[in-house]
């Protein structure tokens, strides 16, 4: 982080990234160049798969959208209708059935030796801000299905199935994405800030592409509303050189498909292509190594962003080798909240520091005594120095009763039922392993790229071991 930088607006590395040495730059559109209001987006899907499950028989004329209840990185166990959050290692540390919390005891029971496998069919990653109106919806019709409110034999994963399905096709069938595109105003935050990014990345020799999954009407309208007004030109499609909607990710970037030229834009007419990709058209379909082909790059050359843990990131990093940025606007909500949290913090790692050297003390006491009575038939009235196991437990009693409102506080931080998106307890989610693994740099907007303008080298943190004296360490 440069010294001047807002925490909450920097760009954070996994692994080191020069972009002086990217070439060219793709984007995805949607949560990523454009951010949406969550609540009225996920809002708008989740009542739109509502009524198209109304359709097909199941009872939902009284679920309801809450998005403060719900989280993207959650889990489905679709064995079990449960939504889970796990460490970077699979453990399960909170889960609710349905919708409501499994006590501490139920958790111990129902995951004992059970470690989330996100390969495992058993499991599906909500892993996007779209997955915020899948969790909200399978919940409560899990409530549902236990108390056998829906007709004909169903399990829990036929059941997330349905839910998926009805918003698949919401997405697909076009009405989601025209009353969105209807009201821009009401669904999306504009920044002009991300137009000046592109703007100085193409100043920087920078070749700029849009790449996704929306098709071209949607994706016409939309970047015309937001960045037309920021644009000198008075036109986005001057900020990139090559657009490519309709794109299919995942698929587009592990497949070779077929591509097609967009002649008529403002009627949306195609024709079959052939051949490279021309820079300044539009396309529909194609695939990266076609991109890769057009453009005369390899990966290594090639930065592309997006808001799609998998599709965005983890595709295009294992297969194509594409250097990889994480779009995650609700990072700036969570280091805000670790910033306001600092002083609760400092004093809840000082206390548990006090608890584990007491606790060391009380295993040496325990130690010290039981080998005390081996040698004396069982005497300990010789231990007069040594403090009692009984004293020492009441101060690890005290201690504690100090330490839970703390704890509970920093469990609660970011969401009151979920806690941190990027941590588990006292360690990384399973998000947020997800993140290190397949993200090269991850940021909060795509205008943090200009913060950091386009020489920027970033370097990756030094990672911390459980062996590392760190300066708070005495």
């Amino acid at each position: 982080m440069t010294p001047a930088a807002d925490p909450e607006r920097d760009v954070y590395a996994n692994r080191t990234l020069n972009l002086r040495s990217v070439e060219a730059v793709g984007y995805d559109m949607d949560y990523t160049l454009i951010h949406y209001r969550t609540d009225e987006w996920e809002g708008a899907a989740f009542e739109h798969a509502r009524r198209l499950l109304s359709e097909r028989g199941f009872p939902v004329h009284d679920v309801a959208f809450d998005a403060d209840r719900y989280l993207q990185g959650l889990v489905i166990d679709l064995d079990l209708g449960n939504l889970v959050k796990a460490t970077r290692f699979g453990y399960v540390i909170q889960a609710q059935h349905g919708t409501r919390q499994l006590s501490f005891e139920e958790l111990r029971r129902t995951y004992a030796g059970v470690f989330v496998d996100l390969g495992e069919r058993r499991f599906r990653f909500l892993n996007t801000m779209f997955s915020i109106s899948e969790a909200a919806l399978y919940a409560q019709l899990v409530d549902r299905l236990d108390a056998d409110l829906i007709d004909g034999p169903m399990g829990y994963d036929e059941l997330y199935h349905a839910v998926s399905s009805a918003l698949d096709e919401s997405h697909a069938i076009g009405t989601l994405k025209a009353e969105i595109a209807a009201d821009p105003q009401r669904f999306c935050v504009v920044d002009g800030e991300t137009a000046q990014t592109l703007l100085d990345q193409r100043l920087a020799g920078k070749r700029l592409m849009l790449i996704t999954n929306s098709e071209w009407s949607y994706t016409r309208d939309m970047m015309s509303f937001t960045f037309d007004q920021h644009v000198p030109t008075g036109s986005w499609r001057d900020l990139f050189d090559l657009v490519v909607v309709s794109a299919a990710k995942p698929r587009f970037f592990a497949e070779d498909g077929p591509a097609f030229q967009i002649v008529d834009t403002d009627r949306g007419l195609m024709q079959p292509h052939r051949g490279l990709l021309r820079m300044g058209d539009v396309y529909h379909g194609a695939s990266a190594r076609l991109v890769e082909r057009s453009l005369g790059l390899d990966g290594a050359q090639i930065l592309y962003a997006g808001d799609h843990l998998f599709g965005d990131v983890h595709v295009t990093k294992s297969v194509l080798r594409w250097r990889t940025a994480l779009i995650m606007r609700e990072l700036e909500a969570e280091i805000g909240d670790a910033a306001r949290f600092a002083s609760d913090e400092a004093e809840l790692v000082r206390l548990m520091h006090e608890k584990i050297e007491l606790e060391d003390v009380v295993a040496q006491t325990r130690l010290a005594q039981a080998k005390h009575a081996a040698d004396h038939d069982g005497d300990t009235s010789a231990l007069v120095n040594t403090p009692s196991i009984g004293s020492l437990l009441e101060r690890l009693r005290e201690l504690d009763l100090r330490i839970t409102p703390l704890a509970k506080a920093a469990a609660e931080l970011g969401n009151s039922t979920w806690g941190p998106l990027m941590r588990a307890g006292n360690d990384k989610s399973l998000f947020a392993r997800q993140v290190e693994r397949y993200a090269d740099v991850y940021t909060s907007r795509v205008a943090n790229f200009r913060l950091r303008t386009p020489y920027a080298y970033l370097r990756a943190a030094r990672t911390s071991l459980p062996h590392d004296q760190l300066p708070t360490d005495r």
